[in-house]
């Protein structure tokens, strides 16, 4: 590897006492130490290579992290080969083996929690190992591409070790920290790493996206979240305006809508025309429009996941990917299978912000089975191991590949009948006669959908007043809107309809008029 000298960098030259390489660095580490690593594509790789590359390394270190990429290595059967424990606050593809290994200590907490918790000293941090920019001429280098939780862990540490990296791009906003409070200088020349998603070519995972994107409005704020669904969302956004990002992350998905002039921000409440974030992860396409650019404000984590400030968003659009729901309305996100995968991220904060939103949506996603097709994620309750992670209290709009759901307010029965009318043809007579049993559905109620929502059949238009109506067909779960609609017809309007003279409208003929 070939490092840069300072004599190349003029703004490290009053600083190069702190130079070192990687090894000297690590060797300041002590016995039972907790050790912060920097997050996502800007993980320290040559202090973490170092570290877990030492003869004789300190004991009892526990290494304390949100999210790495392709920063802990594997033998050739997948095994972590790593030589300490770790603290996580998500299960990444870096730490799943780990974790099966006992390797792995997993918190179930809000990411944007974990900085009051390290100023509390209940996460404790003793060494903070980061990766940054180069200095400008005032000292000051840039967190780059992960502001993330980094400030709070800097705060706490005796010990900051940095990479300096000159292709760490100098991000604006929030996100700088003066050389003077980092202790040991590892000068590094690498590519900072890049995010690459496959797209997703499967049709059910394509038909969510267009669901989403089709209850996004113009002048919407998007939180965009770690989850694939949300990101394929986003090329079908192409003919609205002014949307805006408010988001823990950002990804190579927001570049085609800034292209297009979609992505201006100028309806935004807080911080209008600015691209707000915590991480970005994506290509170096990204990194370089990052690089000196006002138009993003990279932020700590605990800054851009405040409940106050996203509910205050205009239209605040909040996009979760889970696991697993029950048919009242709880959801799991960070388990599945009984295994711990990924991670509670700041998804609550974000769900329950864009429900207080003007114009907000809350929105939780997921195929409706697993991927291979034998177990349906919508359960009549959620499985051992499978924890509630959201509260149905906080569930508003729940999507699969049949279609949406609206569960805020809604009745338990009302909530297991859309939620079945989501699931997959092959599990609704299983699910409907387990809510039964359960005691979520009536004796009388009956199953009628068996088919995918025909999207197809929705009609927008606009009446003489110049609002906007949209014409959709009935489902079971608008049966008791069908009901009232009946008791508000005159006695002629209900003969013609039914062609019958009657006073009540009871659960058959209900469930029989949505189909």
């Amino acid at each position: 590897m070939k490092f840069r000298s300072t004599s190349k960098n003029p703004h490290l030259k009053p600083y190069a006492s702190k130079v070192c390489d990687a090894a000297h660095a690590v060797a300041q580490i002590r016995n039972g130490e907790h050790v912060f690593v920097g997050t996502g594509c800007a993980a320290p790789s040559a202090l973490i290579q170092a570290l877990e590359s030492m003869p004789s390394p300190p004991a009892d270190v526990e290494l304390v992290h949100f999210f790495t990429v392709k920063a802990f290595a594997h033998d050739d059967a997948g095994r972590s080969t790593t030589r300490f424990r770790h603290r996580s606050f998500f299960v990444s593809n870096d730490m799943r083996a780990a974790v099966k290994q006992g390797l792995v200590d997993y918190v179930p907490i809000s990411v944007a929690r974990v900085p009051e918790m390290m100023a509390l000293g209940r996460i404790p941090v003793n060494v903070a190992l980061i990766q940054v920019s180069l200095p400008d001429a005032f000292g000051y280098v840039s967190l780059g591409v992960s502001v993330d939780i980094i400030p709070a862990a800097i705060a706490r540490a005796r010990l900051v070790i940095a990479e300096v990296n000159p292709a760490m791009p100098r991000s604006m906003g929030d996100s700088t920290v003066h050389i003077s409070r980092i202790d040991h200088l590892v000068l590094v020349n690498t590519p900072v790493t890049e995010f690459e998603r496959t797209p997703v070519q499967e049709d059910n995972v394509q038909r969510i996206a267009r669901y989403i994107a089709g209850i996004i409005d113009d002048g919407s704020t998007l939180q965009i979240g770690l989850g694939q669904v949300a990101h394929e969302a986003l090329q079908y956004l192409t003919d609205r305006k002014d949307l805006g990002v408010h988001s823990d992350l950002i990804s190579d998905a927001i570049l085609p809508l800034l292209a297009n002039g979609n992505l201006t921000g100028a309806r935004k409440t807080s911080k209008p025309f600015k691209i707000v974030a915590s991480l970005a992860m994506g290509s170096r396409e990204l990194y370089d429009l990052m690089d000196g650019n006002p138009l993003f404000s990279m932020e700590p984590m605990d800054a851009v996941c405040n409940p106050t400030t996203i509910a205050a968003q205009h239209k605040m659009v909040a996009i979760a990917q889970a696991y697993s729901i029950d048919l009242t309305g709880q959801v799991c996100i960070d388990q599945f299978g009984g295994e711990f995968y990924s991670g509670i991220g700041s998804q609550g904060e974000f769900l329950r912000g864009a429900s207080r939103s003007p114009g907000g949506k809350p929105i939780v996603c997921m195929t409706s089975t697993t991927e291979d097709g034998l177990q349906s994620r919508i359960r009549p309750s959620l499985l051992a191991g499978e924890a509630a992670t959201i509260a149905r209290t906080d569930v508003h709009y729940v999507v699969t590949e049949y279609g949406i759901a609206y569960l805020f307010g809604k009745s338990i029965r009302q909530r297991a009948t859309a939620l079945i009318e989501l699931a997959h043809p092959q599990f609704r007579p299983e699910l409907f006669a387990q809510a039964q049993a359960l005691g979520y559905l009536s004796a009388d109620q009956t199953l009628q959908n068996l088919r995918a929502y025909p999207v197809e059949d929705e009609l927008t238009i606009t009446l003489k007043d110049q609002r906007t109506v949209l014409l959709r067909p009935a489902l079971s779960s608008d049966a008791q809107g069908i009901r009232d609609l009946f008791h508000h017809l005159s006695e002629a309007d209900v003969y013609t309809r039914f062609f019958a003279t009657c006073a009540a409208c009871p659960t058959p003929k209900c469930s029989a008029c949505a189909t």
